[in-house]
């Protein structure tokens, strides 16, 4: 059953082609219809962030490019040109309101650095505690494929745990997850409730993007993933029915809902699963699988091979030896240091290394299973 009664803190995520019309420029009547719904929304003392795509296909209509470029420095160019415009629209219309707008630009770094994760999480406190409203994007005019977060989908509900949202709203062109693509099928129906994301889900996901933007139902469901493992829900709603944001706080069935998970997870797991980039990889052998599945440590002896260098501290992917990833975790020394020790009991440590971090290459409480189910992985 949908609960939207102790909703508190809502984020609102809206794409490119919601925001923009054929020739690439903004649609301004949907931004201030957007608006408008915030307003309803602080006037029932909700909290909102708002996460907006648009900057990059605002931009191209300005340089006049036709299609969206694939040339990083040309894409940097067109999300700085764009996102001044887009801002002071949102602010243009804020202000009809008497209500005041903050930019925050993130790349997915500001994520998987946890003082930087602080901080972010004292500024969202403090223009919530000043009635402002956040409106967050990409910085699509530094990011490279190394920092970026690649989609706002994912980028709203990486900031779930950060402001303990209780409402996640994705605006799509659809009016939410069919049981088939409904651009294929006749017969396709609309899912209204899902309690879990398993493999049922995956099969309903189709693959068609927008030509302006990088989302599509895949990262929905990715994101869904993400906020609902951190106790938050996630309404998947039409951009063409802005108003379904207010009909579902008033308990109409509108939409794709997707229940937020009882069991929550721990926020350093959370933050090892969803945050970090892994930096390399370990393979181990089935012994070691079935202990890391038992909750305890990775030793040396289970260690086949490293792929990638990286140092002490950092997070990295576990794999069997078929190469599925199957675990992710912080490792206690180098892959340097790890070749050194890898088959041999840890009592070898200290022979091979002439020091020793710890026993373990990855200690239990800094590991995390990766499953394909409601905890599922988002790679």
């Amino acid at each position: 059953m949908r609960n939207c009664t102790q909703i508190k803190r809502i984020i609102i995520k809206i794409g490119s082609s919601s925001l923009v019309n054929a020739d690439k420029s903004l649609n301004e009547a949907k931004i201030a219809e957007l608006i408008a719904i915030i307003h309803s929304l602080k006037q029932q003392e909700k909290e909102v962030v708002l996460v907006t795509s648009g900057a990059i296909a605002v931009g191209m209509n300005k340089l006049g490019l036709k299609a969206r470029p694939k040339a990083i420095p040309l894409k940097q160019a067109c999300a700085a040109l764009g996102q001044v415009s887009l801002i002071e629209t949102y602010e243009q219309h804020a202000q009809k309101y008497h209500m005041l707008c903050a930019q925050i630009l993130v790349n997915h770094d500001d994520f998987e650095n946890r003082q930087r994760m602080l901080n972010l999480s004292n500024t969202f406190e403090m223009l919530f505690a000043n009635e402002v409203i956040p409106i967050v994007n990409e910085n699509d005019a530094l990011a490279t494929e190394e920092i970026k977060v690649g989609d706002n989908d994912t980028l709203s509900a990486l900031l779930v745990p950060m402001i303990n949202a209780d409402l996640l709203i994705l605006i799509s062109d659809v009016d939410g997850l069919y049981s088939k693509n409904p651009r294929e099928f006749t017969d396709a129906k609309l899912v209204d409730y899902i309690e879990c994301i398993d493999e049922s889900i995956e099969r309903m996901i189709g693959e068609k993007k927008s030509d302006v933007g990088t989302g599509g139902m895949a990262t929905k469901i990715k994101a869904a993933r993400i906020a609902t493992n951190s106790g938050c829900s996630m309404l998947i709603i039409n951009a063409s029915k802005l108003n379904h944001i207010l009909d579902c706080l008033r308990g109409e069935c509108v939409g794709t809902w997707f229940a937020s998970q009882k069991e929550k997870m721990k926020s350093k797991e959370h933050w090892i699963i969803y945050n970090t980039h892994g930096k390399g990889s370990i393979v181990i052998d089935q012994g070691a699988v079935t202990a890391i599945f038992e909750r305890k440590s990775l030793l040396p002896k289970g260690i086949l091979e490293v792929k990638g260098r990286f140092l002490n501290d950092s997070v990295v992917f576990l794999e069997d030896e078929q190469g599925k990833q199957v675990a992710k975790g912080i490792v206690n020394y180098s892959s340097e240091e790890i070749n050194h020790i890898k088959g041999k009991p840890s009592s070898e440590i200290i022979p091979l290394l002439g020091y020793k971090n710890k026993d373990e290459v990855i200690h239990a409480n800094n590991l995390v299973i990766m499953k394909g189910e409601c905890h599922g992985s988002i790679t």
